[in-house]
């Protein structure tokens, strides 16, 4: 089973690492490799080599995946980096709660 706290959309607040302390958005969930590629943030260098004619090649900067264990979700009712539960609805459904203490709310 793959599944991962995070989820595409979500904003999240990277952990460790050269970005820590920084905020952004999910692009990417890779449930098999357990890494999430965030916005703007873990920006490695790429040499890309020129494919077609006229195409340039050049070095390149793009977002590069991190595990998911170094992102934690912010609750966007209270702001706050939190540690998701789960919770089953009246009708079924599943939904996202806050696991801090002052909000609780479900998302």
């Amino acid at each position: 089973m793959n599944n991962l706290h995070v989820k595409t959309g979500d904003t999240v607040v990277i952990l460790s690492g050269k970005d820590k302390g920084k905020q952004g958005k999910v692009l990417e969930v890779s449930p098999k490799e357990k890494k999430v590629i965030v916005e703007g943030l873990n920006i490695a260098t790429k040499h890309v080599k020129p494919r077609a004619m006229g195409q340039k090649g050049g070095i390149v900067k793009c977002e590069a995946p991190l595990y998911a264990s170094k992102v934690m979700v912010v609750c966007p009712k209270c702001g706050k980096p939190t540690r998701t539960g789960h919770k089953i609805e009246a009708d079924g459904t599943k939904s996202r709660v806050c696991k801090n203490a002052d909000c609780g709310k479900t998302y």
